[in-house]
């Protein structure tokens, strides 16, 4: 049995040799903003997942609706404005380093109020990331240490802390999906 496995890698090891020498690909270049952009999309990813999987009839869930005993819940945004918050602060958050305004309709972290809707939200989200990537997309070695405005931190950091409170917000999502019962898509056909 054992010659057998030995016999099945070394069958394994030469087709993907042969599969590798057959095809010419040329070096990808790794630089700080692929990096970044990497980052950006790994969190877009998760974060679009979450939301996308929340119905319609559930999006303006609160963990308030519950009432558990002794809970803290009171006043924490609903799934919707999370949403709506991970989108308007990437907004606040990536704009200074493109050199985009921000949409006039944000007036604060909570998002456009008079959005309401599931596909609005989710379509805003989605912008909201795909300037992330165009903010990635201006990191040089040069620049990534000088600041984003004046007296102000440096672009490196600007950008990345957009990626991690994308990820704080998105564990808020995970929660409030499983209080729903739903099974969060980076969790699924894994063992919970």
């Amino acid at each position: 049995m054992r010659a057998f496995h030995v016999l099945l890698a070394a069958f394994v090891l030469a087709g993907a040799l042969f599969t590798q020498a057959q095809t010419p690909t040329a070096p990808t270049a790794v630089t700080l903003a692929s990096v970044v952009d990497h980052e950006i999309s790994g969190v877009e990813k998760q974060v679009i997942d979450a939301a996308e999987a929340m119905p319609e009839e559930k999006f303006n869930f609160t963990p308030e609706s519950l009432t558990i005993p002794g809970d803290e819940y009171k006043g924490v945004r609903s799934f919707a404005v999370q949403v709506k918050h991970i989108a308007s602060s990437n907004y606040f958050l990536w704009s200074p380093i493109t050199g985009d305004a921000v949409p006039a309709s944000i007036k604060d972290g909570n998002g456009p109020a008079e959005m309401k809707y599931k596909a609005e939200i989710v379509k805003f989200l989605k912008e909201s990331f795909a300037l992330g990537h165009k903010a990635a997309a201006t990191l040089t070695p040069e620049n990534m240490l000088q600041p984003y405005a004046p007296g102000k931190g440096t672009r490196l950091d600007r950008v990345e802390f957009g990626v991690a409170h994308a990820y704080n917000h998105y564990g808020q999502m995970v929660e409030y999906l499983r209080m729903n019962g739903i099974v969060p898509p980076a969790s699924r056909g894994k063992s919970d």
